[in-house]
């Protein structure tokens, strides 16, 4: 699986150099970001082809009372064709916040992957992801393996302000030198208050392998600040004994798309 994501991630990218950086919308469109950010689960449609987005924030979470806050968490997005897109991922920077000794600061692994939009598919929006990280991280941050992950967002909309959607993730960490494969599920209910402004509640399971499930219920809103800039915030709660209590996050994302 491992060298099955590699190769495809090089392929995407070694195919860079060969498609400009053009926007080419539908006559008279405007696209309008969409960001995997802050939910758990990743947006069901691809960044439009030409498009640059950068989607960034911050989190604290609590660790059972050890704090560690979290940057940039920068998702990078290019829209390389119509319905498929390149991401990298930033490594984030983790500072334990506590007194205590023992807390791990550091840079964590990069990750690159390459998205492709199936859908629409009678009425929902459909994506796959494939990606891989690097042990590119700190000693004490890092998983020191390539780990290879697939996600499955898709999307539904529920009449005019309702969205019903989720994610079916497969993922690959390195734990004490062996991957340990996790299966993640995730729902979520959004809600447009406003034309520029919604609101969403959804559930989050991680089921590894080894150890216990990691279980949230998460909480957020979005607001754009115009058709290509969001501001958002999030805050989630444990609801399983190897979950965090909970972290807090807020984030700001902008797409830019260059017209012929």
């Amino acid at each position: 699986m491992a060298r099955f994501a590699f190769l495809l991630v090089l392929v995407a990218a070694a195919s860079l150099p060969l498609f400009p950086l053009r926007a080419q919308p539908a006559p008279g469109s405007d696209p309008s970001i969409s960001t995997d950010r802050p939910s758990v689960t990743n947006s069901s449609v691809v960044v439009p082809r030409g498009g640059f987005q950068a989607e960034n924030g911050l989190a604290v979470t609590n660790n059972a009372g050890s704090y560690v806050l979290d940057l940039p968490e920068a998702n990078l997005r290019y829209g390389l064709l119509g319905k498929t897109e390149l991401r990298l991922a930033v490594p984030n920077y983790f500072q334990n916040l506590s007194s205590e000794a023992g807390g791990a600061s550091g840079f964590g692994d990069l990750a690159v992957g390459v998205k492709q939009q199936l859908g629409p598919w009678h009425k929902f929006d459909l994506s796959v992801i494939f990606f891989l990280s690097f042990p590119t991280g700190a000693t004490a941050i890092s998983s020191h393996g390539y780990d290879p992950g697939a996600q499955l967002p898709w999307s539904r909309t529920l009449g005019r302000n309702w969205t019903l959607g989720g994610q079916a993730a497969f993922y690959w960490p390195t734990v004490d030198g062996k991957h340990n494969f996790t299966g993640e599920t995730t729902f979520f209910l959004d809600r447009q208050l406003t034309h520029a402004w919604s609101a969403f509640a959804e559930y989050a399971g991680d089921f590894p392998q080894r150890g216990g499930t990691r279980q949230f219920l998460h909480f957020g809103t979005a607001y754009k600040l115009t058709r290509r800039q969001q501001l958002d915030f999030h805050v989630a709660a444990g609801l399983s004994d190897a979950a965090s209590r909970g972290y807090v996050g807020i984030g700001y994302s902008f797409l830019l798309v260059r017209r012929e």
